[in-house]
């Protein structure tokens, strides 16, 4: 069975709980064992890093410590959470005198990094293996059809060579593996605007709004994300887009553990299906009742 440090993130604590409980429940019959770090804290996000550069280091170095203290790779959910720490993980391998600092702070907790493990996203690791995840799938999602959306933080970190970063094919692979359709669209990697949504509301919306319909006009039935920011983006603001611009938006949008978990033959109430705010496509609950029954 393999391993790794789960950090959850603050999101999946809440506002993402159909994230967390689908990831525990597809890690489970996918064999992965998913060791929640104890005592993990915030990785800081995306501004502390533009406000105090050596705390927002120190905030994601105790969780690299912590998890090294177990002798396990990390693995996140949250892109936002992924990028930080992954990046902060690589700069301090580079820059030893900041990690000295950081050890230094991190003597408090009896902590230290020593950059012995690696950090991954959680589509990463359960798509390692693709031809393992069809020999598990029993409920393949055959009539439905997917778009994709990697966002613009999961492919920031660049951690090999042969990544396509400009046309990237993992997630539509991952779709394709538990028999859905991926759907190729135009803004599959552009931001969904989350950063702005606070500073300039329109901005956002205006962005949100330009995603569902690439989506829509390539044929999706659902759009499967890889982060909780961008799924509250893309879902729970689809009202004040249609405020906004006129439009009529209900574009399910579910993570892609939630589509794996079906696929694999979860039960739709364990993966948090039913919590959304638009109503899956026929596709999804034809599934769900294929496996109910």
């Amino acid at each position: 069975m393999k391993r790794f440090a789960y950090f959850p993130g603050c999101s999946l604590e809440k506002m993402a709980q159909s994230y967390h409980l689908s990831t525990i429940e597809t890690a489970r019959v996918l064999g992965i064992e998913l060791k929640e770090l104890d005592d993990w804290n915030c990785c800081g996000a995306t501004a502390y890093f533009h406000v105090d550069d050596l705390l927002a280091h120190t905030l994601c170095a105790r969780n690299l410590a912590m998890a090294e203290a177990d002798g396990l790779d990390v693995v996140a959910p949250c892109s936002g959470c992924y990028k930080n720490m992954h990046a902060c993980n690589a700069h301090l391998k580079k820059d030893r005198d900041l990690a000295d600092h950081i050890n230094f702070a991190l003597e408090e907790d009896n902590l230290r990094y020593t950059g012995s493990i690696k950090v991954h996203h959680l589509i990463e690791v359960f798509g390692n293996d693709l031809k393992e995840l069809k020999s598990k799938v029993v409920n393949p999602l055959k009539d439905l059809r997917v778009a994709p959306y990697y966002g613009c933080q999961i492919l920031r970190p660049r951690k090999a060579e042969h990544e396509d970063y400009e046309r990237p094919r993992f997630f539509e692979d991952l779709m394709a593996a538990i028999g859905a359709t991926p759907v190729d669209y135009q803004f599959k990697l552009r931001c969904c605007g989350a950063a702005l949504i606070i500073t300039n509301r329109v901005a956002a919306l205006s962005m949100v709004r330009a995603l569902l319909q690439s989506a829509l006009d390539a044929g999706a039935d659902v759009i499967a994300t890889a982060c909780p920011l961008c799924q509250v983006n893309l879902e729970c603001y689809q009202d004040q887009v249609n405020a906004q611009f006129g439009t009529k938006f209900s574009v399910p949008v579910f993570y892609f553990t939630q589509l794996m978990g079906l696929a694999l033959g979860i039960p739709a109430k364990q993966l948090g299906i039913g919590t959304e705010f638009v109503n899956p496509p026929p596709a999804m609950l034809a599934a769900c009742k294929a496996r109910a029954a």
